[in-house]
């Protein structure tokens, strides 16, 4: 059976707060361990009235707290905005408190507008062309520290945190693969290039101590409910928030609409549609179908789910639908 797992970026509902964020975020991550779900990985992005998971490590702490056998971790951490030791110290307090249970993906974007970059005292011109040692960096605070070491991660060092590399590009693909290591491609928004990442990650994959073959995970989003009518409804919330996104009038989650019309030029339109091709809507056999399809195109070691939706029980309900359609597939 191919795993899924949980993409979560906390959305903070309109007409809603921060705090009844983490609750829903708490309650879906409970559901989703019940329901067999591998990961859930929680983003960081920043200066972003719709998403609470800026402090991604803390919000992942309060996750495996309240959970008990689910992997959770970040998808991602966007490294060029730490110093690879913080993120060491961190993600090895987190591994300290919850042995087996964390991940860490690292993407390389800044999560956020250029402005807020730079107020994260981000080096715009420099940071992500160091991504690729900053991420070496970061494997080797998480190795046993050597005699006389100057420089540890305490705690962190010996705890081999398992890293995953995050990307919408062939870069990302590359150094997965040169580095040895999990791949995970954000299809769920840049659609463009997976195919092409995903060759690429398995032709020049070299085995490491981390990884022995390739593992590559996709991001698909998933709008479910009981008809196809209704689960496009619910994914009108999201569609108006990648609107807004471009407008560079970023917001918090809308609630669904009966029509898109009038609420979008064609060229948006076109944009949006595009950006979210990689998108599973309908009933639970058009959710079925929709994922084998997606499986056999692209032969993914799993898929991450994700899933921007308003109401929170029919969040639930979407992410259960995928679980049925993972398990009848899988039979």
């Amino acid at each position: 059976m191919v795993p899924f797992s949980v993409l979560d970026l906390s959305p903070i509902l309109q007409g809603s707060d921060a705090a009844q964020s983490f609750r829903n975020t708490l309650d879906l991550a409970r559901h989703a361990e019940r329901w067999g779900y591998r990961r859930y990985w929680l983003a960081e992005h920043h200066n972003m009235p719709g998403v609470a998971s800026a402090a991604t490590s803390v919000v992942i702490g309060y996750v495996a707290g309240g959970t008990s056998t689910i992997r959770v971790g970040a998808g991602g951490v966007m490294l060029p905005n730490h110093s690879p030791l913080v993120i060491a110290e961190q993600f090895g307090t987190l591994a300290s408190l919850y042995p087996g249970r964390i991940d860490l993906g690292l993407g390389r974007a800044p999560g956020t507008d250029m402005l807020t970059a730079r107020a994260l005292r981000r080096d715009l011109a420099s940071n992500s062309d160091e991504f690729p040692q900053d991420v070496v960096e970061l494997q080797s605070y998480f190795k046993p520290a050597a005699p006389n070491q100057a420089i540890r991660a305490v705690p962190g060092a010996g705890l081999n945190v398992p890293i995953w590399i995050l990307g919408s590009s062939l870069f990302g693909a590359q150094l997965a693969a040169a580095l040895g290591l999990p791949f995970a491609f954000a299809s769920h928004f840049a659609p463009d290039h997976l195919m092409s990442a995903l060759r690429i990650y398995r032709s020049q994959f070299k085995p490491s101590e981390a990884l022995e073959k390739p593992h590559a995970m996709i991001g698909v989003n998933v709008f479910a409910a009981e008809t196809d009518a209704e689960a496009r409804r619910l994914a009108t919330s999201a569609q108006i928030q990648f609107v807004n996104l471009r407008r560079g009038q970023p917001g918090p989650l809308q609630p669904p609409v009966d029509s898109m019309e009038g609420r979008w030029s064609e060229m948006e339109k076109a944009g949006v549609e595009h950006a979210l091709s990689w998108s599973v809507i309908g009933s639970p056999e058009t959710v079925r179908r929709g994922l084998a399809d997606i499986l056999e195109r692209t032969g993914a070691d799993e898929v991450m789910v994700t899933a921007q939706i308003y109401d929170h029980a029919a969040r639930l309900r979407s992410f259960e639908i995928a679980a049925q359609a993972r398990d009848s597939l899988a039979g």
